[in-house]
């Protein structure tokens, strides 16, 4: 179900009759038991109460924030399975819903945004990754490491990670602090996993996006680049974690964290 067009539209439908309504009152049905008196229809009178609930969670959903939850562990340790999430909108410029056109332009991507994306194989699928490459820069990927216009982007080993719940299967990873620069974040490395070699450029109003749990993660290394016109908005704050592998279900400890 495409849910920002069903919002579109109850809220297009719910908005015409509350117009009708408040300027013609040509909706209004008389009671027949009673003179003189008018009364709305139970049609009308949910559709007009409904009305300015739809249209603040279309706005609050198309121009200032979204919510996602996190079905993968490709962005581990940075967010994990069960995470919900809020995402910017505002940050990368106004967009249309349904149909996704500019409208306002504002702020563009930095290297280390964690953004969420319109799958640019499936564009009804939404994605999360990091952003690593911007448009113009030289990629490059060898022995887990990666050089941004060839400049190595510096990593600290802190260890194995702690894999619980249902990123159990991460166990053995290790967690290691990579630099980009203008961020310093946490990834995970599997050694006994092969590691994809590559060197690339990144394309006019495109990004070049990696998942945090690097040895997991289908990312831009296998279906490419990420055109301006698929992003969403930033990832910053974790409002709930739900995770049905984990005891107790609900982790408190996520609950208000930035995402960076």
């Amino acid at each position: 179900m495409n849910f920002e067009l069903l919002l579109v539209v109850l809220t297009g439908i719910t908005g015409l009759i509350w117009f009708v309504d408040y300027f013609t009152g040509k909706l209004k049905v008389y009671r027949s038991n009673q003179k003189n008196s008018s009364k709305r229809s139970v049609f009308v009178e949910q559709a007009v109460s409904f009305f300015p609930i739809f249209l603040i969670v279309l706005v609050l959903r198309s121009f200032i924030f979204e919510p996602f939850r996190i079905p993968s562990a490709s962005m581990m340790p940075t967010l994990l399975i069960g995470d919900f999430i809020l995402v910017n909108k505002y940050d990368y410029g106004l967009r249309l819903p349904v149909i996704h056109n500019k409208f306002y332009e504002n702020n563009i991507p930095s290297r280390g945004d964690v953004v969420v994306f319109r799958y640019p194989e499936n564009p009804k699928i939404p994605y999360i990754k990091r952003v690593i490459g911007l448009p113009g820069d030289k990629i490059a990927y060898y022995n887990k490491t990666l050089y941004i216009n060839d400049v190595l982007a510096e990593q600290t080993t802190n260890g194995d990670y702690f894999a619980f719940g249902s990123g159990i299967t991460m166990k053995g990873s290790l967690l290691i602090s990579e630099d980009l620069g203008n961020i310093n974040h946490e990834i995970l490395i599997d050694p006994e996993r092969n590691s994809l070699e590559f060197v690339t450029r990144v394309p006019d109003s495109h990004y070049f996006v990696l998942g945090d749990n690097r040895d997991n993660s289908k990312d831009s290394r296998y279906w490419g680049f990420v055109p301006e016109e698929n992003l969403v908005g930033r990832a910053f704050f974790v409002w709930m974690n739900w995770d049905g592998k984990n005891k107790p279900i609900v982790n408190f400890n996520r609950i208000g964290k930035f995402i960076k």
